[in-house]
């Protein structure tokens, strides 16, 4: 008897469990003997069996946290189990392949995207477009051009934001924001941060993006903005190596300082000409955080409080403040600069992309025992986006320089000498490659990555392109 059929006679005890209740078989199933040559599809097709299962459904399986991406062979040996000891095996239904929905084309790159649907945290307020029907979303778009654009699903631009003469951004737009279903932030290269009326209100009347009020305070390019709603607070990272705290209520803004508006012509009334018989508001900062010594390249609020907030730099630091009294209170050194941020509060996590390639996942509490709790490899250029799966706790997305997005789950992982290394499940590449490929993502470097629970994963970038991949295609391939 060879060896190979040596392990297809040994068995092992699986209890199997799920916390789907959709697919979770009766309670008084027990422990199951299995091979131990068992792979991730032959137990796939073992659940469909016990299920019952007329259309099979992929699915993943997890022991001690992590996806098993071995045989149960090999996974006792690695971990030095007996054959005779019972594997607590929990099944979760098999993450979906993205796969190409739309594309929207622009005059010039793409620097920012952000969503508005149902489920947003910008999601409708009772007024403004109704984004609660699926088919009435809305895509926010930000361009070199110097102008923001809101799309609907059928590819439509449905309204356009300002020239620079008519009260639009000067320059380059690097971030923009729904503040809420009536309400956009955007800043960008005029080191302005600048908050739009948006109103969407009937199929029948065009949608406009009107000026509301010019936020004056940074001296270098606005490269990254966050927004919390319930406190009316805007976030800013800028590349004069401050953090902005901004109100988007007129009344709660203090006044621009003369030194950091335009023009000398604009500092009478506080306002700005856009048009013959309209003016805009200008305010400043309720304060800006300085700490680091390099341009701030992203900033969140953090999830669970919104009076603390979190930076990260060109400095390799991530920095955690304390809003109330503008004061770092706690700094993370690393070995590369950090140029994005996204939080996951339930594994209080904080993750950073890097000028590496790579993703950093820090633990931001002052107990933590060590900066980097796991890395995330893949890139091959440095990565410049970050959004959370709005589904999952473990899953979140990356854009990159390289010129894909990359979706991960933190369960699936790997041990190295450096520690626990996470590996993609996807990669998506730009379509307007047409299958081409190009080195290091020349001319097709995406700059930003939006994740809506209906939607799917929303990426822009250098190709001039706002791209929706959603995962639809459940097939064998989720299988592999």
């Amino acid at each position: 008897m060879t060896a190979a059929q040596t392990q297809a006679h040994i068995q092992v005890r699986v209890q199997l469990t799920t916390s789907q209740p959709d697919v979770a078989l009766p309670k008084t199933t027990g422990p199951i003997l299995v091979n131990t040559n068992f792979r991730r599809y032959a137990l796939s097709s073992l659940v469909n069996t016990l299920l019952e299962n007329e259309t099979p459904v992929p699915f993943d399986f997890l022991l001690n946290g992590t996806f098993l991406r071995t045989s149960l062979d090999d996974h006792l040996t690695q971990h030095s189990l007996s054959s005779e000891s019972t594997l607590y095996l929990e099944y979760v239904k098999a993450a979906v392949p993205p796969v190409h929905l739309a594309s929207f084309e622009h005059d010039d790159w793409v620097s920012s995207v952000d969503v508005l649907s149902s489920t947003s945290t910008a999601r409708a307020s009772g007024k403004g477009p109704d984004t609660q029907k699926p088919g009435h979303e809305r895509i926010l778009s930000a361009s070199y051009d110097g102008l923001l654009r809101i799309w609907n699903m059928s590819s439509q631009v449905t309204a356009t934001s300002p020239s620079a003469g008519n009260g639009g951004h000067i320059s380059s737009i690097k971030a923009a924001k729904f503040v809420s279903s009536l309400q956009i932030a955007s800043s960008g290269v005029d080191r302005t941060v600048r908050l739009w009326r948006y109103r969407d209100t009937s199929e029948d009347s065009p949608a406009t993006i009107d000026p509301h009020i010019d936020l004056y305070g940074h001296n270098g390019s606005v490269d990254s903005l966050a927004v919390h709603q319930p406190s009316s607070r805007i976030l800013s990272a800028s590349a004069d190596h401050s953090v902005g705290v901004w109100s988007t209520r007129k009344s709660d803004a203090p006044l621009a300082s003369e030194s950091c508006l335009p023009s000398r012509a604009s500092r009478g009334p506080k306002r700005r000409k856009v048009g013959p018989s309209t003016s805009t508001t200008q305010r400043g900062p309720l304060a800006l955080l300085k700490s680091h010594c390099a341009p701030v390249s992203s900033v969140i609020f953090a999830p669970s409080d919104p009076t603390v907030a979190y930076s990260v730099s060109w400095d390799h630091s991530l920095k955690t403040w304390d809003l109330p009294t503008a004061t770092p209170v706690d700094t993370r050194s690393t070995s590369h600069s950090l140029l994005s941020l996204a939080a996951l509060p339930t594994l209080n996590l904080i993750a950073a992309g890097t000028s590496a390639r790579h993703v950093t996942l820090i633990d931001p509490r002052a107990s933590a025992m060590s900066i980097v709790a796991m890395t995330l490899r893949g890139h091959t250029n440095a990565v410049v986006s970050l959004a959370t799966d709005p589904n999952s706790t473990y899953s979140l997305a990356s854009g990159s320089h390289d010129g894909t997005c990359r979706v991960w789950d933190l369960r699936s992982t790997k041990t190295e000498k450096e520690g626990r290394v996470g590996q993609s499940m996807y990669s998506i590449g730009r379509e307007s490659l047409d299958g081409k490929s190009r080195a290091s993502g020349d001319g097709i470097k995406v700059f930003s990555i939006a994740w809506d629970s209906g939607i799917g994963v929303v990426s822009a970038g250098q190709d001039k392109r706002v791209q929706i991949n959603r995962g639809t295609n459940i097939g064998p391939e989720a299988l592999c």
